[in-house]
C-alpha cells in the first residue's frame, strides 16, 4: 500500500507549484533543531540587581521569576535609563517587554510628569504589555490605561480620566481617541513602537506618521522590530534621534524549534491532523490556518472529535479572544487554532508544538508563527502540512 503521509526532506521543486508560490522550497521547513545544551549561553554584562533602578522594582521582578537579564535587556535597559533613542532587532520571544517596560517604570517613578505611549499591531499584544506592566508596577501606585478596538470606546475614555501614566494601544484606536480629543500627542515624552515591522505589513503607517508628528521634538522613542527592512529604515530615520542600535537577533528560525514537514495525499489532512493530535507529546498545539472562515470550521470540527479546543481570528470580539487565550494559557484547552493574528509578540508559554495546517502568506509570517514554540531555552515542534 503506497505512503499517504510522510515527515522529512525533499528536493526543492525548480518551479512554484500552483498555490505554493514562495514556498516552493519545502527544505525551508525541514531544520533540526540545535540541542540546548550546544547552544553557548549568553553571558550578561548587567544583573538585575546592578541596574540603577528602583528597589520596588527590582523586587517585582524576582517575583516575576526573573534572574539574569535576557541580550535585549542587558543591552537595553541601561541605554533607556539614560534617555537615548533605541532601535532593537531581536527575535520573537526575547524578553523585549521587560527591555523596554523596566526602565520607563523607573523613568516614571523619578518624574511622575511623564507620559509614555506604547503602540503595538494587535489587540493581544497590548493587552500582553499592559499585563507586564502591571507586574512589574505592583505597588508602585502607576498605573495605565490599555486603548484597542474591538472594546467599547467610551469605556475606555473614561478609563482615561483616571490617574495614569502609560497609555497602550493600537494605532488605529489611539488615532481615534486623539480625533475625538481625549488623548493628546504632545503630552507623551516618550513613545515605545513595538513590532514596527509587523504594524507596518498592517497598513498602520499613514496613522503611526500622523501620530508621530503631533508628539513633542524633544522626546525620547524605542523602536522594536523583528526586521531591519530598507522601509524600517527610513522609519527610523523619520522618528528616531541618534539612536543606539541593539541587534541581538541570531538565526531566521528559533534554534530550539525542531521543524518538519507532512506530505498529504491520499488521507485527508484532518483525519493526519487528528491523528497527530492523539499523540501523548501533543499536549499543548497552537495550529494555524490562514482565514477566519477555515479557522473556525477547523476548530468546529475538532470540537466535534472530543478535543478540548478554543479559536482566535478577526470575527471575534476583543474579549471573546482574550478568554480563548487565557484557556489555553492556563491548559483548559490544549489546542489553540488561530490565524496569523496570534503569531506576532503572544507569550504562551510551554507550547509543545506549533502546526501549519495551512501555508502562511509569507515566509517572515512562518517564522513568527514557530516562534510560540521554543521559547525561553525550551525546546518545541513545528510542523508544516504540504499538499
Amino acid at each position: 500500500m503506497a505512503k499517504t503521509h510522510s515527515f522529512g526532506r525533499r528536493p526543492s521543486f525548480s518551479k512554484p507549484r500552483p498555490g505554493r508560490g514562495q514556498f516552493s522550497d519545502v527544505s525551508k521547513f525541514v531544520n533540526k533543531a540545535i540541542p540546548t545544551l550546544e547552544i553557548k549561553p549568553y553571558q550578561s554584562i548587567n544583573s538585575f540587581a546592578s541596574f540603577p533602578i528602583n528597589e520596588k522594582i527590582k523586587g517585582n521582578i524576582l517575583k516575576a521569576g526573573y534572574t539574569q537579564p535576557t541580550p535585549i535587556q542587558d543591552q537595553a535597559i541601561l541605554n533607556i535609563l539614560a534617555g537615548r533613542d533605541i532601535v532593537g532587532i531581536a527575535n520573537t520571544g526575547t524578553g523585549k517587554t521587560a527591555a523596554f517596560v523596566v526602565p520607563l517604570l523607573d523613568k516614571v517613578i523619578k518624574d511622575k510628569t511623564q507620559n509614555i505611549l506604547i503602540m503595538a499591531p494587535t489587540r493581544e499584544l497590548a493587552a500582553q504589555i499592559n499585563e507586564e506592566l502591571i507586574k512589574f508596577a505592583f505597588g508602585l501606585h502607576i498605573f495605565s490605561v490599555c486603548v484597542v478596538g474591538g472594546m467599547p470606546i467610551f469605556r475606555q475614555i473614561n478609563d482615561l480620566r483616571n490617574s495614569h501614566n502609560f497609555v497602550i494601544g493600537t494605532p488605529g484606536r489611539i488615532k481615534d481617541l486623539v480625533q475625538r480629543g481625549r488623548l493628546k500627542m504632545s503630552q507623551f515624552q516618550t513613545v515605545v513602537l513595538d513590532e514596527s515591522d509587523r504594524m507596518l505589513d498592517m497598513g498602520f503607517i499613514k496613522d503611526i506618521r500622523i501620530l508621530m508628528s503631533a508628539t513633542p521634538k524633544n522626546r525620547q522613542t524605542l523602536f522594536f522590530s523583528a526586521t531591519l527592512s530598507n522601509d524600517i529604515k527610513h522609519l527610523i530615520g523619520e522618528f528616531l534621534n541618534n539612536p543606539i542600535n541593539i541587534s541581538v537577533k541570531t538565526h531566521d528560525t528559533p534554534q530550539g524549534v525542531d521543524q518538519d514537514v507532512i506530505y498529504v495525499k491520499d488521507i485527508p489532512k484532518f483525519d493526519i491532523l487528528h491523528k497527530l493530535l492523539k499523540g501523548e507529546e501533543f499536549n499543548k498545539v497552537l495550529i494555524f490556518g490562514r482565514t477566519k472562515f477555515g479557522v473556525e470550521k477547523l476548530y468546529e470540527s475538532l470540537f466535534r472529535r472530543g478535543f478540548k479546543v478554543e479559536s482566535i481570528h478577526g470575527n471575534k470580539n476583543h474579549n471573546q479572544r482574550q478568554r480563548a487565550l487565557k484557556l489555553f494559557k492556563d491548559n483548559i484547552v490544549n489546542v489553540l487554532v488561530a490565524t496569523d493574528v496570534a503569531a506576532r509578540g503572544l507569550d504562551i508559554p510551554n507550547v509543545s508544538h506549533v502546526i501549519n495546517y495551512e501555508l502562511p502568506a509569507t515566509y517572515e509570517d512562518y517564522i513568527h508563527r514557530i516562534g510560540r514554540t521554543g521559547r525561553g531555552g525550551k525546546a518545541g515542534k513545528a510542523l508544516t502540512f504540504i499538499e
